[in-house]
């Protein structure tokens, strides 16, 4: 791997230097992780996000999705 060095604001590190602890891992860790997620949504294809807008596209049309997960939890209580 190679070194690199950044200035961070006091409050930025004192938040990573917690967030290391409570993750139970080091602060570099951290930050490879985050460089990695910002890479990847950094390099998503706009396109893949559009064709799975249209392929899912009328899942919702056949009522109301809250009034349909009320009636799946209401079945799923009656057979306990």
């Amino acid at each position: 791997m190679i070194r690199t060095v950044i200035s961070l604001d006091p409050e930025d590190k004192a938040w990573l230097d917690r967030a290391a602890r409570a993750n139970r891992t080091r602060m570099t860790e951290l930050v490879r992780r985050a460089i990695r997620q910002f890479r990847e949504r950094s390099e998503a294809d706009p396109a893949q996000f559009e064709r799975l807008l249209r392929e899912t596209a009328g899942t919702w049309k056949h009522g109301d999705g809250l009034a349909y997960q009320k009636r799946l939890r209401r079945d799923w209580n009656r057979r306990k």
